[in-house]
């Protein structure tokens, strides 16, 4: 699995979400680097992780990042927050959990309501096989859509989406399947460190009104909402989001 490390001070372990890789950080990754050493990670099946033995099973996901990466906070995007959730549940190693346009559940249920119901993953499932490319694209257009800043992210996130090659289209199916059968709440009550919940109050796949229940969940969290922001906040509100990060690392116990 490829992990990129870069930047001095405490370690912060950085998951991206569904299609993309480690590279769709970078805008935050500019602020960050003088006071995190960052690791970012590109998921099975993604940017420059290639090995056809990988599997995007969390479990096995989250064990292979651990054993890379020093103790550390780690944050998820997207997909991404699966796994992070996933290790801030289960690892010694880590000391805060941030969630980024992240919940423990993706799909709407009716003890869940602020979710995006489950055709929304299944249209992309069946699609992938049709049009490749123009669902990877419609997807990413949904990652922007409704921020203030919308089409300079849609710029970046096109010009990212190949930029260390096309991503796996098994690991997008095992990826979508991930969105839409996960269900991580129970973690959250047993969490043992902190959390932060950072939403975009604009965003049209994550409900930022789940992320504040999920926060509710969980002990030690803080939930904020971006405004003007959609569903990748570190694009177009990066500052925002590296002031949040610096604070919550500056708040851990050493």
């Amino acid at each position: 699995m490829h992990i990129e490390t870069l930047g001095s001070g405490p370690d912060l372990v950085l998951i991206h979400g569904w299609a993309l890789h480690g590279g769709v950080f970078a805008p935050l990754a500019r602020r960050l680097a003088p006071h995190f050493r960052l690791h970012l990670v590109d998921l099975p099946g993604h940017g420059f992780s290639r090995d056809p033995d990988q599997t995007l099973d969390p479990a096995a996901v989250v064990s292979a990042i651990a054993a890379r990466t020093p103790p550390a906070i780690w944050l998820g995007w997207s997909l991404g927050g699966v796994f992070a959730l996933r290790a801030a549940a289960s690892l010694p190693g880590v000391r805060g959990l941030a969630m980024v346009a992240a919940t423990p559940r993706f799909v709407r249920g009716p003890d869940w309501p602020h979710a995006v119901e489950r055709s929304v993953f299944e249209r992309f499932g069946d699609e992938l096989g049709r049009d490749f490319s123009g669902t990877l694209d419609r997807f990413i257009a949904l990652d922007t859509l409704g921020s203030e800043h919308g089409r300079a992210e849609l710029k970046t996130l096109r010009t990212l989406l190949h930029e260390r090659g096309q991503p796996d289209p098994e690991a997008l199916r095992a990826g979508l399947a991930l969105l839409d059968g996960s269900d991580q709440r129970r973690a959250l009550s047993a969490l043992r460190v902190p959390s932060l919940w950072l939403a975009g109050r604009r965003d049209r796949l994550v409900n930022p009104a789940g992320m504040a229940a999920a926060a509710a969940l969980a002990p030690d969290a803080r939930f904020v909402e971006l405004a003007g922001a959609g569903h990748a906040p570190f694009l177009g509100h990066a500052d925002a989001v590296a002031a949040e990060l610096a604070a919550f690392a500056d708040g851990l116990a050493p």
